[in-house]
């Protein structure tokens, strides 16, 4: 399975995540999943959904782990599995107000990691797309920025000259080709770019900081 993951070109957090998924299923039913019958799994998503109560994105993902597991690498179909969605709640979202995005990101500690993030909110990134900027993915004439988002999927997104400006001093602090955005590196010949649970561990010190109590 996660060869076939390989090849379909997901992403590592992906297979991670989809392993323990099925990990999960195995340990359940203790026998190995390729055992485990149709009528097993649709109880077991009963049991995710009434007994222990998931979050719709876990339901999800639990789903697409073992979808893939048994169309793609076991090439057994399970038609009954589109059925075991969860149903999707209508939560309206929660917006941070101006001041209050200042507060936060002013309260990052390190320049690294502000400019970081500044950029992933200011031009609306993932977390990984963010980290994984290069110098050459900020096309400044035309104001806007190459992302290489989930899937390999390409795409531009504007970019502030506010943010442009960040980026620019935070550049001449450093100058470390090719990342924007570099990490400790363990070797000067072997650059690498900050790692996505640092910049999460940053976030939520500055969070706490803040003052800012929403989610």
């Amino acid at each position: 399975m996660t060869e076939d993951m390989q090849l379909h070109g997901y992403s590592p957090s992906t297979q991670l995540v989809y392993l323990d998924s099925i990990a999960r299923l195995a340990k359940h039913y203790h026998k190995s999943p390729d055992l485990i019958s149709e009528e097993e799994l649709r109880q077991y998503f009963l049991d995710l959904t009434c007994t222990q109560k998931v979050s719709r994105s876990t339901a999800t993902v639990t789903l697409c782990a073992i979808k893939f597991l048994f169309q793609m690498t076991l090439h057994r179909p399970w038609p009954s599995l589109d059925l075991m969605r969860a149903p999707k709640r209508q939560n309206l979202p929660v917006v941070l107000s101006k001041e209050e995005v200042s507060r936060i990101l002013a309260s990052v500690r390190q320049l690294v990691y502000r400019v970081c993030l500044s950029t992933i909110y200011a031009c609306g990134l993932r977390i990984t797309e963010g980290i994984n900027l290069r110098t050459e993915d900020i096309d400044s004439p035309r104001m806007v920025v190459h992302v290489m988002g989930k899937g390999s999927k390409e795409r531009l997104v504007p970019l502030p000259e506010k943010t442009l400006c960040a980026l620019r001093e935070f550049w001449r602090t450093h100058r470390s080709k090719p990342w924007l955005f570099p990490g400790r590196r363990a070797e000067p010949t072997a650059p690498v770019p900050i790692l996505p649970d640092t910049l999460r561990q940053a976030f939520s010190q500055a969070l706490r900081d803040s003052g800012v109590s929403k989610g």
